[in-house]
């Protein structure tokens, strides 16, 4: 661990001093000890809301094209309850979750999953809140929300005096139930992400000039590869990613085109690097 420690040793400096944004994906949730109480993959979360509604089998693993068909169906009110109803459990964070909490400096973080882990993680900060991505079947015309640490709701000038905001692009189950799930939510989105409307003003000025570390996150899906390459847009030109198996054709051309290094080692592996490096600093 010591050689491994020392190879990413400039990686983790970086996290202290504030140049290098984390960003999860729902992979952190295999950290959780005991196990995640939630869904901790796409395709878990769609075989769980389609158990509870009958959706054509072809789908029923697609969770973007499952939500859809209860949407349309069904109503977006049940659809939003079953979200509600999977995510409902809150979730203990892990070390990991902990350690960049922990991290004075850390102006952003980006969480992309619905359960609230990074929350509870930051509730021991102070001077923070959170900015979540809006479904415009719910909020049409409204991109982003944002909200004080207690969950209410705050304004984006407010926002400006935090010094360390969480932004969750696909919503949350917590505080105001917000998803980010269903093919017309990312159609919607999609459409204006190439300018820039659905990312946060304060996420954008945030990100200028600084690195992104993925943890947690596959990029084999089309969605999971826009999302993190507009939110890294305009940002440094170098990045990271761990990944705890070899990348597929498409993810290795993702990371190639986007200078995202990848780190191939298992996550419990990096988060044990990370947290005992955090207490041998402050020895």
């Amino acid at each position: 661990m010591t050689d491994t420690a020392t190879l990413l040793r400039p990686l983790i400096e970086g996290l202290a001093h504030d140049r290098i944004i984390p960003y999860f994906g729902p992979g952190m949730l295999d950290l959780i000890a005991h196990g995640s109480p939630v869904p901790a993959t796409p395709e878990a979360l769609a075989e769980l809301m389609t158990a509870k509604v009958t959706v054509p089998h072809k789908i029923r693993k697609r969770l973007t094209s499952a939500a859809q068909f209860i949407e349309n169906f069904k109503h977006r009110k049940t659809l939003t309850s079953l979200m509600n109803a999977a995510f409902e459990p809150s979730v203990t964070p892990s070390a990991l979750h902990n350690y960049f909490a922990s991290l004075p400096t850390l102006s952003l973080l980006v969480a992309a999953w619905y359960d609230d882990a990074p929350q509870n993680a930051f509730a021991a900060r102070s001077n923070w809140g959170l900015v979540q991505g809006l479904s415009q079947a719910e909020h049409f015309g409204q991109w982003t929300a944002y909200f004080h640490a207690n969950g209410s709701p705050a304004t984006e000038a407010e926002a400006e005096t935090w010094s360390s905001l969480l932004y969750q692009p696909i919503g949350c189950v917590r505080p105001a139930a917000n998803y980010l799930v269903s093919d017309s939510d990312y159609v919607e989105v999609l459409t204006e992400i190439d300018i820039q409307t659905p990312i946060p003003a304060r996420v954008q000025s945030l990100r200028a000039g600084r690195h992104f570390l993925f943890l947690g996150c596959r990029f084999n899906d089309q969605l999971q590869r826009t999302f993190a390459r507009q939110i890294m847009k305009r940002s440094s030109d170098q990045h990271w990613a761990v990944l705890s198996c070899e990348p597929t054709r498409n993810e290795l051309r993702f990371l190639t085109e986007q200078n995202i290094q990848p780190i191939y080692m298992p996550l419990a592996e990096f988060a044990a690097i990370l947290t005992q490096e955090q207490l041998v600093d402050a020895a």
